[in-house]
């Protein structure tokens, strides 16, 4: 089935295409990896209505993405519960183990590093999204072994040493 049957299919059970547009970019960006400015486009035409309606649903929801993203989108929650429970210092590892900066995506395509003002999951602090899944009461350590198991899953060995034991600040 192409995107377009895919979407027509979806945005037949919305009596308004407006409403339609989420689900659709959803659709887009699993067949594309991301949304560019013509998939936007191509949405906005299949569901006959306003590209400037697709545009600014596809750039204010953090789960959709207009650049490519790595393999592994890593989200780091910066809001207030997850700062006082130490997020800073897991944004400064994660920079420091994975050789990014924030918003940047590692030279091999793996990961891509964010951070996001907040995920709702305030009991888990310091919690971090990776792709559909959350990952919460973060350390070093429980950073250090997620990354493993992602790098595992691509099937890639780890190319970087864990840069701290302890948690920074230590």
């Amino acid at each position: 089935m192409t995107m377009r049957e895919k979407i027509e299919e979806v945005a037949a059970r919305y009596p308004d295409q407006r409403s339609a547009i989420m689900p659709a970019l959803l659709i887009a960006q699993r067949e594309h990896g991301h949304l560019p400015g013509p998939v936007l486009q191509e949405v906005a035409d299949i569901l006959g209505v306003e590209r400037i309606w697709v545009y600014e649903l596809a750039t204010f929801y953090t789960l959709f993405h207009t650049e490519p993203v790595g393999k592994f989108h890593l989200q780091l929650c910066d809001n207030v519960s997850c700062m006082l429970r130490g997020s800073e210092d897991l944004l400064k590892h994660l920079q420091a183990v994975l050789g990014i900066k924030k918003g940047d995506t590692t030279s091999d395509g793996l990961f891509t590093l964010s951070t996001v003002e907040c995920l709702g999951a305030c009991e888990m602090a310091p919690v971090m999204q990776v792709g559909d899944d959350y990952h919460g009461d973060l350390d070093v350590a429980r950073i250090n072994a997620l990354l493993d198991s992602l790098r595992a899953k691509a099937g890639r060995v780890a190319s970087v040493e864990h840069v701290a034991t302890r948690p920074p600040g230590e």
